[in-house]
């Protein structure tokens, strides 16, 4: 039979999962949303869709990159499941994957204050012809090497933490990432294709900044966490 005290263990353990969780999530959505807002291909090709195909052009462009992205995580999380297990390689894993978050963050905090970035310069001849945004989203991530970097390093530190916690986590982390850029592909798409501005260039740079200041702190804990797999690997 359970004791009051066996009851308010259960209960604390469901609370510190799902604390977990959501832990999971939000980090998982605030570090693609940084990725997301930075200008590039997929940027591109979904501003120039939105002269087309309107406000659907940003979910469309998502669609393909997050069904590469899918498959991806389920290579990752399955194919390399044992690979994940070798406390050397994880550690490894983490080390240089915090590594590559924090020259990320650097790169969008630079931009911000140096104001060489800029929503406006995205509108003008960008893809306007693509007809399948759905395959151009995936074409223009696999062959994109930052797509490709980020996901052989912090990606890859990412799925490995979130594996920790089951299959549910590993699921929270691929919708709280997906789910950032489907918000904000869709918001340049809606704005775009109605000729207005979604935000102005000094609040989109200061948005960069301070997610730039987010990434490199949360590169931190991953360079930490590696670190510490790699000494205990040593002792």
């Amino acid at each position: 039979m359970y004791t009051d005290v066996d009851s308010k263990i259960f209960w604390l353990k469901e609370r510190l999962i799902k604390v977990v969780l959501w832990g999971i999530f939000i980090s998982a959505f605030l570090i693609g949303f940084s990725g997301a807002m930075m200008p590039g291909p997929m940027l591109g090709v979904t501003s120039g869709g939105s002269l087309k195909k309107g406000w659907t052009a940003g979910p469309l462009t998502v669609l393909g990159h997050g069904i590469l992205e899918f498959i991806l995580i389920v290579i990752m999380t399955f194919g390399l499941k044992d690979f994940f297990s070798n406390p050397t390689v994880a550690g490894f894993i983490g080390f240089f994957g915090g590594a590559f978050l924090a020259w990320m963050g650097y790169g969008m905090i630079k931009s911000g204050i140096n104001k060489s970035v800029s929503l406006e310069s995205q509108r003008a001849g960008n893809s306007a012809g693509v007809r399948n945004l759905a395959l151009a989203g995936a074409l223009v991530s696999v062959t994109n090497p930052y797509f490709i970097l980020w996901w052989a390093s912090t990606g890859m530190e990412s799925i490995r933490q979130s594996y920790t916690s089951g299959l549910i986590g590993v699921l929270f982390f691929f919708i709280g990432h997906i789910l950032s850029d489907f918000v904000w592909y869709t918001a340049i798409s809606t704005a775009f294709s109605r000729g207005k501005k979604l935000i102005s260039d000094t609040l989109y740079r200061w948005i960069i900044i301070l997610l730039g200041i987010f990434i490199v702190a949360f590169s931190i804990y991953f360079i930490g966490s590696g670190w510490k797999m790699l000494l205990g690997a040593i002792e």
